[in-house]
This record gives structure tokens, C-alpha cells and sequence, in this order.
């Protein structure tokens, strides 16, 4: 028996071969003034480089809000654009694909399986394609923590991520996803440690992103140096002024560094 592999998953493998590392952009339609900015932030975003926009957030990413920026940014980028839901409302027809994700660490099973039961017949039905992808929470965790009621993951626990990882892996994930929440400067933490990162890269073998608190060149670099496949970023990009050049100082980062991870 064998299953086929998505157009959107197909180029994200494809862009790995050829680059080495990617990234993704997150724009969060509640974070925004108003729609014209959170589309524009896409917009920007995917012509400075990025390699896929997530639309998405923890809370409000849904209804007409969510429709409307959605297709507002998929009209006017050529990369794929890809759900990041927050709950079962974060669905819409305009997606290419969808985070059809699993919290590893919940306390709440309704975020385990629950509402991935009640979300895969709408995905089914508006043809959007599922990305399966094994969610871990590490401290602080932001709002998404908070929401899920996520059973953190500590940071100086290297070893408990890597095993959350490489169970996520055994279940059938064909991505694993270790997120620090949004701004965790703000909590006294930043992105995921280093240690955190090559442990879960030595325990899996699928494809690896990491996301929360990537602001700096130096905390980019770090991620992918220590294993991270893809590096998502939403709070920089939300907070500049200019979303293309921004885009394109963080695309030009991960090129280099995809780039020396070719050749290692």
C-alpha cells in the first residue's frame, strides 16, 4: 500500500534538494491594522524570497477575516500558501495546503486527535492538501501554550523534545514542528536552544521546522546550523516596516546557510 504525496509537500522537498534549508513566513491577519497590511506583509514577504507564507494564529484566524487575506495574498504570490490553524475555524478554501497537525505534548486530547477528526472531512471536502505534521509546544509557549493547554516542554530538557520528535515520527508525521510561541523575548526566554534543536535532528529523520523568537542573523543561523530544515518566522516580519527587504536579509541568510549545509 502507498500513499501519494501532495503537490505542496512534493515542493518542499523538491526546494530542500535544491537549497538546502527553507523559510517560511508567517503573517497572523489578527497581528494587522487592517487586512491591506497583512496582505501586503504576504505579498512582500514572498517577493523578498520566502519559500512558502503561513497564514494562521492561535486566536481569530477564521471567517471572512481569514478569506479575505487569504486569497488577498495568494493572488498576488506565486509560493505556496499554507494554513497554520489555531483550531478547527482556521480552514478555507483559498489554502493550497493546511498544518493538519497533532499538539504531541497536550494535555487536552481534543488537540491530539479530536478536532483532526472533525477538521479532515471539510479538508477533504475543499480539497486542500493535508501536511501531517507532529506539533511540539516548548516553554514559554506564548499564547498557543495558553490556548492548548500544552503540557510545555522545559527548555534545559533537550532529551524530552527529541523523544516527543521521534514518537511524533513513528506515528506517521511527515513533519515535526518545535515552536517556542510568539515573542518569547517578552516572557525572559528566546527561540529554542541550540541543544533542543540537535537533539531532535539527531532522533528523526523526517523534515524539521522550528519556529518562535527568530529574530536576529545570529538565532537564524543557529537554528539551521544546529538541524533545522526549516526555519518559520512571523513576529520579525510582522514588526518591520518594510516586510520585502526583511524577507530578503532573512532569505539571504538561509541560502548561505543551506548552502554550507550541502556541502558539509
Amino acid at each position: 500500500m502507498s500513499f501519494k504525496i501532495g503537490k505542496v509537500e512534493k515542493y518542499i522537498y523538491e526546494k530542500l534538494d535544491e537549497k538546502g534549508a527553507l523559510l517560511f513566513m508567517l503573517v497572523d491577519p489578527v497581528d494587522y491594522k487592517t487586512e491591506a497590511d497583512a496582505i501586503a506583509t504576504g505579498k512582500g514577504a514572498a517577493e523578498g524570497g520566502a519559500d512558502v507564507i503561513l497564514i494562521g494564529g492561535s486566536t481569530g484566524a477564521q471567517g471572512e477575516l481569514l478569506e479575505r487575506v487569504t486569497k488577498g495574498i495568494k493572488d498576488q504570490v506565486d509560493v505556496p500558501i499554507i494554513l497554520f490553524p489555531g483550531n478547527l475555524a482556521t480552514i478555507t478554501k483559498y489554502a493550497d495546503a493546511f498544518y493538519f497537525q497533532s499538539m504531541l505534548n497536550a494535555r487536552n486530547p481534543y488537540w491530539i486527535t479530536q478536532v483532526q477528526s472533525l477538521g479532515a472531512p471539510i479538508i477533504r471536502q475543499l480539497n486542500i492538501e493535508p501536511l501531517p505534521v507532529g506539533y511540539i509546544v516548548v516553554a514559554p509557549g506564548g499564547t498557543v501554550g495558553w490556548v492548548a493547554d500544552a503540557n510545555l516542554v522545559p527548555r534545559e530538557k533537550p532529551h524530552v523534545a527529541a523523544s516527543l520528535a521521534l514518537a511524533g515520527q513513528y506515528m506517521g508525521n511527515r513533519f515535526i514542528l518545535t515552536d517556542a510561541g510568539s515573542n518569547p523575548q517578552l516572557l525572559g526566554s528566546g527561540p529554542i536552544p541550540p541543544d533542543m534543536i540537535r537533539a531532535v535532528r539527531d532522533a528523526i529523520d523526517i523534515t524539521y521546522i522550528v519556529a518562535g523568537g527568530i529574530k536576529e542573523e545570529k538565532d537564524l543561523r543557529s537554528a539551521i546550523k544546529s538541524g533545522a530544515d526549516i526555519v518559520q518566522i512571523g513576529t520579525a516580519i510582522e514588526k518591520s516596516s518594510d516586510a520585502k527587504s526583511k524577507a530578503k536579509f532573512f532569505s539571504r541568510i538561509v541560502s548561505e546557510e543551506g548552502k554550507a549545509r550541502k556541502l558539509r
